[in-house]
């Protein structure tokens, strides 16, 4: 059953509202300093014999906005080739099962961020019908969770996506405080989030063991959402805000310290050298900072049971894990502790995860949210208007598809018609597009919402840079590094060929407007031949205008020269709905219009002959 804002508050015993908190939140403060300790040896002070207890912290992470096992981009229940499951109603099930065996009043519940973006749903009440308005609805992530009994969360990157004003009411609409140490006011850098919680468990003998839960969040954010936070929130490195407040979680009287990070467990970062910090840094708290016990991590999305790393101060194991994305694993942390002279110590942890897809939905959290769902469905099920042919982004990896270029076009339209009539009308206008979403197909005939969105499924906005012919070149040279390299006459594997140095599909752009050649067979930074623009070889002094989303712009990815170029526009609205405009505007969609030689094209080739 949720709790009430009132029972939240009574049984945290400490609240404070955004900056204001720079100590935590404590559980601990409304219980008396000193409880019975009740494994003292009344006879003639005898050592005392340890209490042996247990308890588990379960985690979820990369949320991004699945409550059901749904899949709105094509209106179905969720599938992929393993058959995984997603979804907080998923979860719950699990949740319930361990609360079960272990007992509830053993147990909690945490997550480690990027909850409210990612899904048609948690869109919907973003923007559609947002939870800022005079008479807000409830957060369907915000419902469920409070369903769920969660203990905590930590911020994600992509919490901030919306705007501080969409996160801050999210915030006030859980019933568990949202954790960021180190997201900060920039003027006096405080926390501008709760950094911690503590959270007292009973394990029938002696006082209550405190369970300290310090939130995290990914330093990225300063580049990804700049337009959001400049000049009210920094983000400082995680290894370094972590062995500043896991002391005073511990002077706070946590008996156990529990990390919830938005950072995975390690792997280079993004963005470069944009940052001094690193972007997954899990192990790194793990053997630099003493006095954690373990460590719940998340953004990389990736399924890692258990992790253990040694502390070089201390010489004792710090167990990590992260449970995959979406709500398809459930992370246990099992503890086991002893209860001796008035103090708990931690004698054991080990990490597993769960398998969403091995139980049903739970039907109340099914159920709380289904008016909303029923409303998101007749939402991304309009029809936006219809297309000669079926265009699928499944080669979109190997080859320019009419579909990336659909992408391309309409960023290329709506910059051109920004700057008409303006000082750069005269530039060329060029864009780049990404392959996002390996599943996508515009289907011919009726075009609905939800086959745009399914397109585009990142609330990225446009700009306009201005970039030369060398510039873009090496923006190009930068992409190829997606592809492995490969000899002439050596055997090619498609799936080894993409995703180079773990480069994720969203970070390989092609460049909608240019025809150039990649040669595999050449090393990174020598692949790029025959750059040209309307059949004339690309001058590299002349100048521009790229169309670019803005996350490349404000440097993710860490392509060259993007994030310093001049910027001449810039609009707020989404891609996405940029999209869904134009297919209105259009009516159809005839990949004719956009998918010749004049629209520019790209090839793979290896030593100058085509590879597909």
């Amino acid at each position: 059953m949720s709790l009430n804002r009132r029972d939240f508050v009574t049984r945290s015993a400490a609240t404070a509202a955004g900056a204001a908190l720079v100590g935590g939140l404590s559980a601990a403060a409304a219980t008396p300093a000193a409880a019975a300790d009740h494994d003292r040896d009344e006879s003639h002070g005898r050592e005392p014999v340890p209490f042996k207890g247990a308890f588990t912290v379960m985690g979820t992470t990369d949320l991004h906005g699945h409550v059901l096992n749904w899949e709105y981009f094509t209106d179905s229940e969720y599938d992929d080739a393993a058959h995984n499951d997603v979804g907080l109603a998923k979860v719950s099930t699990l949740v319930e099962q361990v609360r079960k065996e272990k007992g509830r009043g053993r147990t909690l519940l945490i997550d480690a961020g990027d909850t409210i973006q990612g899904t048609q749903l948690s869109y919907y009440y973003a923007r559609i019908e947002p939870i800022t308005g005079k008479r807000p609805p409830r957060h369907p992530m915000a419902a469920a969770m409070n369903a769920m009994g969660y203990d905590a969360a930590a911020l994600g990157n992509h919490e901030f996506n919306y705007g501080i004003p969409l996160l801050r009411a999210y915030q006030r609409q859980l019933d568990f405080p949202l954790l960021g140490a180190n997201a900060v006011n920039v003027k006096d850098e405080k926390p501008a989030f709760p950094p911690y919680v503590i959270r007292e468990l009973h394990l029938g003998h002696g006082r209550p063991v405190r369970v300290g839960i310090l939130g995290l969040t990914n330093p990225g954010i300063a580049i990804w959402d700049k337009a959001n936070v400049q000049g009210q929130l920094a983000f400082p490195g995680i290894p370094e805000i972590a062995a500043k407040w896991v002391p005073k979680v511990r002077a706070a009287g946590a008996d156990v310290v529990v990390i919830t990070a938005h950072t995975g467990v390690d792997g280079s970062s993004s963005w470069g050298d944009q940052l001094p910090y690193a972007e997954n840094a899990g192990a790194e708290i793990a053997a630099t900072v003493p006095g954690v016990d373990a460590i719940l991590v998340g953004h990389a999305h990736k399924e890692v049971p258990q992790r253990i790393v040694v502390n070089t101060a201390t010489g004792k194991n710090v167990v990590l894990s992260e449970p995959a994305l979406w709500g398809e694993r459930l992370t246990c942390f099992d503890f086991e502790v002893e209860y001796a002279r008035g103090r708990w110590t931690v004698t054991g942890v080990s990490a597993r995860l769960l398998n969403s897809n091995t139980v049903a939905e739970d039907p109340k959290i099914v159920k709380l949210v289904k008016d909303q769902h029923r409303k998101v469905v007749a939402y991304v099920n309009q029809v936006i208007g219809t297309c000669k042919e079926t265009l699928s982004i499944a080669e979109s990896r190997f080859r320019d598809t009419p579909i990336i270029d659909l992408i391309g076009r309409v960023q290329a339209d709506a910059v051109r018609g920004a700057l008409a009539g303006g000082p750069y009308a005269a530039l060329p206008v060029l864009a780049q597009a990404a392959p996002f979403n390996r599943t996508a197909v515009i289907p011919a005939g009726q075009v609905k919402l939800r086959d745009a969105a399914g397109l585009y499924i990142y609330e990225n906005t446009l700009e306009a840079r201005v970039l030369t012919g060398a510039q873009l070149k090496d923006y190009l040279e930068y992409s190829a590094k997606y592809y492995a390299q490969v000899a002439p006459g050596a055997p090619i594997d498609r799936d080894a060929l993409t995703n180079a140095g773990n480069t994720p599909d969203y970070n390989y752009d092609s460049i909608y407007g240019l025809s150039y050649d990649i040669d595999i067979a050449q090393p990174v930074g020598s692949r790029i031949t025959g750059l040209s623009h309307q059949g004339a070889p690309v001058d590299p002094a002349a100048e521009f205008v790229l169309a670019v989303n803005n996350y490349r712009a404000s440097g993710g990815g860490n392509f060259p020269h993007v994030a310093a170029a001049r910027q001449v526009w810039a609009n707020s609205d989404e891609i996405r709905n940029t999209m869904i405009a134009w297919v209105q505007a259009e009516g159809v969609i005839d990949p004719a219009d956009f998918s010749g030689d004049a629209d520019g094209t790209w090839r793979l080739v290896r030593a100058g002959v085509p590879v597909f």
